[in-house]
């Protein structure tokens, strides 16, 4: 029989992204309309660590749905991978009388509740926030189309530049394992080159496709190119090497680095966040754990926690043969 639950913990986890503000606040607001305490930790599994928490009510989450980033705060806690200090966590929760935990973060965040729910049977529920959208279980996770736009944004803005200096420019977007945000703001931004952790397209290919672009009368390029791609072994290397064999060309390098992180958040993540999060403390209430909520195919809906985060998640890989039709 599910234990009654009286308190309810929040927390992000992990890297920040845009519309983890708004899922706060869904948790807090649910949990209000509900009649639960609820408790936000500060810092993630850190702040559980330690005793970092505050007291939330309705009116302590008013005015933060538009605000990038997240008021509770995101950490990576080297502690909560011990025995130990997920021992001090789990005797925080039980000091000031939290049931139930809500964890808004990554496979990281999922990979460490999973472990300290079975450890000391403390019920969660997973909501994923991450920019690199590499959730299974999932079609999109908080903050994923905020960063899309904001690169596409900001490479539209890079073509301005490019095409006044007949310049070729690698644009490195966030995605060290997972190449979502560069694939799709690539054919968003309409990008001649889009290169990705998934699929090594080799340096002679990226060559022949910079070659083709110059015969077909294109005075400017751009080739998108996720951090974690292998390629090459950076983006500057691989300005470097285009350079060398295409002395015709005038490179440069952008990294965008964390500015995808920022911003606000798009309408699309400040709904995904509300609706995910009010399902998640729904889920609790109804004796439900250790669950992710997701949205596939447009309704909220629930996977096991028991599994591998990011396998069977992949890439489309029609959006690569779509980017090759439309860079001629």
């Amino acid at each position: 029989m599910a234990k009654s639950i009286k308190t309810i913990g929040v927390m992000t986890s992990g890297g920040d992204s845009p519309g983890m503000n708004a899922a706060i606040r869904a948790v807090v607001r649910a949990c209000a309309y509900y009649g639960i305490r609820c408790v936000g930790f500060y810092r993630g599994y850190q702040g559980m660590i330690e005793g970092d928490y505050t007291e939330m009510t309705a009116r302590s989450v008013q005015n933060i749905i538009s605000k990038g980033g997240t008021i509770l705060k995101s950490a990576r806690s080297e502690e909560f991978r011990t025995k130990k200090g997920r021992e001090k966590a789990a005797a925080q929760l039980k000091e000031i009388e939290v049931d139930a935990m809500v964890l808004i973060g990554g496979d990281g965040t999922f990979t460490g509740g999973r472990i300290f729910s079975k450890e000391y049977e403390i019920p969660v529920i997973g909501v994923p926030g991450t920019i690199d959208n590499d959730i299974a279980g999932t079609n999109f996770t908080i903050g994923y189309d905020t960063a899309l736009n904001t690169v596409v944004d900001a490479i539209d803005k890079i073509r301005d530049t490019a095409s006044s200096h007949n310049r070729l420019f690698f644009v490195e977007v966030m995605g060290r394992d997972a190449g979502f945000i560069a694939l799709n703001s690539g054919v968003g931004a309409g990008a001649e080159e889009i290169l990705i952790p998934e699929e090594d397209l080799g340096l002679e290919r990226l060559l022949e496709s910079l070659k083709r672009s110059k015969r077909s009368g294109k005075s400017s390029s751009i080739v998108v190119v996720s951090e974690g791609d292998k390629t090459g072994k950076n983006v500057y290397e691989l300005a470097d090497y285009v350079t060398e064999h295409l002395p015709d060309y005038d490179v440069r390098v952008t990294v965008l680095g964390h500015m995808q992180r920022g911003g606000k958040p798009s309408c699309f993540d400040r709904t995904l966040a509300s609706r995910l999060c009010v399902k998640a403390v729904e889920l609790l209430l109804d004796g439900k754990e250790n669950l992710m909520v997701g949205l596939v195919n447009n309704q909220v809906t629930t996977s096991e926690f028991d599994k591998d985060f990011k396998e069977g998640h992949g890439i489309n890989k029609e959006l690569l043969r779509i980017s090759d039709i439309l860079s001629v």
